[in-house]
């Protein structure tokens, strides 16, 4: 297929109504929709007429928070289906910002002290290789601590890592 005049002026005209690459192309025939879209760039054809007819939606600023609404059964565990947590944000009142999660409190908090601490060369099998602080600062360190068998992690950060279900939920019910 070549690209003669008249079917240039044709993919011309079929742009600039709004057409998408594939009606183009199945309106010239013999053509795919990547042809058109070279041939477009080409052209310089790109600004073209919008084809859609909705408003745009306003944008909200970042550190805005829409609330949700409260989950009423507690006993589903199953995802809900995406109809159902369809709501409108212009509708829904702002909350205050919620508090973060409160971590287990069975779990003591773990002091790693100074001869305890692991550098990445000092890791072994039975170490907690749980990350503290940034790993481009000189004191990053790793937990150290004895780790629980088949874990990476000490009972503590096991605690935090493997957070189960009930306890996002339960989580989610102190906020």
């Amino acid at each position: 297929m070549s690209w003669t005049d008249e079917r240039v002026e044709l993919l011309k005209k079929l742009w600039a109504e709004g057409l998408s690459a594939s009606q183009v192309a199945s309106e010239l025939g013999g053509v795919t929709r990547n042809a058109v879209i070279g041939k477009v760039h080409r052209l310089g054809l790109s600004g073209r007429a919008k084809t859609t007819t909705t408003a745009p939606r306003p944008r909200r600023p970042r550190n805005q928070q829409t609330s949700r609404p409260a989950r009423t059964s507690s006993s589903s565990t199953a995802a809900p289906s995406v109809g159902a947590t369809a709501l409108k944000v212009e509708s829904q009142p702002q909350s205050a910002p919620q508090p973060k999660a409160v971590k287990n409190p069975q779990a003591d908090p773990v002091v790693v002290p100074i001869s305890k601490r692991a550098s990445i060369l000092t890791l072994t099998e039975t170490t907690c290789k749980w990350p503290i602080g940034d790993p481009g600062d000189t004191d990053f360190h790793f937990c150290g601590h004895k780790s629980e068998s088949g874990s990476p992690y000490c009972k503590y950060h096991s605690e935090i890592a493997y957070n189960t279900g009930a306890d996002r939920r339960r989580s989610k019910k102190a906020s």
